[in-house]
């Protein structure tokens, strides 16, 4: 149990600094002068470079053991923090940012293979539900924290505040994790490497500026064109070598690849719901950072309470009914968030979020437990990996559609307003008071803001109903999920 909450205590402080920095972007632009366009980088610099450097987790483990790859980036990561932190313009904060996430993005994937190694397999289930409080309870919390450190502090400290955490947790590493020994030695793929590398990074960063380049840009087409094409060489890349940097025979389990797609469809509804409420409680309802990360506190709370009792159920009654039942409660919920509107209460907010909130405490844990468990032990680090790959993309592009629907859909619905006010008319009518031109410009400002609020409560509902709809997809691919109590020494699941 010690040497778990040690290892939680690193891939929560990584996790944690996805969301944590989305909320200082605005007090860093101002402190160093910059434009919103370029401030943006600091967290796509991040999101990028992850993609990049998860598919070296496993090479990385097995070549100089799992226990000194944790140490060696549980501190490589808190220097980067700290070097954030000292940034003094913001080339060198993106340049320093890059370098916070080679470390960031290796250590969930270390973490995950070293549980599935100190853990036994009749126990996992409760392991990963302490294990999934990084994956769904840090990024929500980090709304909260990161808006509080701003408003009472100063960005800087949202950096800051991981170096000492890392370094107290690599002492405690060091002192209560075994030393788990060096994998195969295997020779490092290094075409295998670029060409994911280079495939993931340009389809994220395609779906990253699709919105501000235009979806059928010139740049943006040919980086979807080459990224999909690298992804391709890759997957014959690594089906050809002997030693591959990521063995792509794991997607043949069924159970595995299933996980995947279901994963997916967590992070997409997760995501979704912690971008967009807090940026319509912040542009509908006039809160702060820290009043609207308030707003969704609660929902992580539900999540942290749920997960570990999923992770008990999962050993006695298997992933299939926590997962189906999971989708469908996470569905509801969803669908209670098509409600947003300027005028919704605190009330709606948390009743809408925990409902669904709820359901991602019961299947998140249960349907990627199942999905690593069902690979061969000698498979498990290639699955870890490819596990936050699927996660790292799927939130990235799964947010970047969702906000390209809600930005046509805001327009869609501001046009079709207009469309209602009778042919000819120049202006508004007297609302108030009237000026020297006889029209209550300020009036007029409130007609045309609340025309915009509902539009934009409009585009947000449409979003949530798609992401609604998605879920309830999901609850039907998690039907054939495995059924009963988890046994030690279960075989592999069944190839393709």
């Amino acid at each position: 149990m010690v040497s778990l909450l040690v290892l939680i205590v690193g891939m929560f402080m990584s996790v944690l600094d996805v969301t944590i920095v989305n909320v200082a972007i605005p007090a860093i632009q101002d402190d160093l002068g910059t434009t919103t366009e370029d401030v943006l980088w600091i967290a796509t610099a991040y999101t990028l470079t992850l993609g990049v450097v998860v598919p070296l987790s496993s090479w990385l483990g097995d070549r100089f053991g799992l226990t000194r790859t944790y140490l060696a980036t549980l501190l490589g990561f808190s220097a980067g923090s700290a070097l954030c932190g000292l940034a003094w313009s913001l080339g060198s904060l993106i340049a320093f940012r890059v370098l916070q996430a080679v470390p960031g993005g290796i250590l969930p994937v270390v973490t995950l293979t070293m549980v599935y190694q100190i853990v036994p397999r009749e126990k996992i289930g409760i392991a990963m539900g302490m294990y999934g409080l990084g994956i769904v309870f840090a990024p929500a919390i980090g709304p909260v924290l990161g808006g509080y450190l701003v408003e009472h502090t100063e960005w800087r400290l949202i950096f800051y505040i991981n170096v000492p955490v890392g370094i107290l947790g690599a002492v405690a590493a060091y002192l209560v994790l075994p030393d788990s020994g060096r994998g195969p030695r295997r020779p490092f793929d290094l075409l295998g490497f670029l060409t994911i590398g280079f495939g993931l990074f340009a389809v994220l960063l395609a779906f990253q500026q699709g919105e501000d380049w235009g979806w059928t840009s010139y740049p943006v087409l040919m980086l979807m064109i080459f990224g999909l094409l690298s992804l391709a060489t890759f997957v014959v890349i690594e089906l050809e070598v002997a030693h591959p940097l990521l063995d792509v025979r794991v997607f043949r389990h069924r159970a595995f690849t299933n996980s995947l797609l279901l994963l997916s469809i967590l992070t997409t509804g997760l995501f979704s719901v912690l971008f967009y409420v807090p940026v319509f409680l912040q542009q509908g309802q006039g809160l702060t950072a820290f009043e609207a990360g308030l707003r969704i506190l609660p929902q992580a709370l539900v999540v942290a309470v749920l997960m570990p009792i999923a992770g008990r159920l999962y050993d006695r009654i298997g992933p299939r009914p926590l997962a189906v039942a999971g989708f469908a409660i996470s569905a509801y919920g969803t669908y209670l968030l098509c409600g947003i509107n300027p005028d919704m209460t605190h009330g709606d907010v948390v009743l809408w979020t925990c409902v669904r909130a709820a359901g991602m405490g019961l299947a998140m844990m249960p349907v990627m437990t199942a999905g690593i468990a069902s690979l061969p032990t000698e498979k498990v680090n290639e699955g870890s990996a490819l596990n936050n790959v699927a996660r790292q993309v799927a939130g990235a592009m799964g947010l970047a559609v969702l906000t390209a629907l809600a930005s046509a859909q805001q327009t869609q619905a501001i046009a079709d307003r207009a469309a209602l006010l009778p042919a000819g008319t120049t202006t508004l009518p007297v609302l108030g008071p009237p000026g020297a031109d006889g029209v209550d410009i300020l009036g007029m400002y409130a007609v045309v803001q609340r025309t915009q609020l509902d539009a934009l409560a409009s585009s947000y509902s449409d979003v949530f109903l798609v992401t609604a709809l998605i879920t309830v997809l999901g609850a039907l691919l998690a039907i054939p999920l495995r059924s009963g109590p988890a046994h030690g020494s279960a075989p592999a699941a069944p190839e393709l």
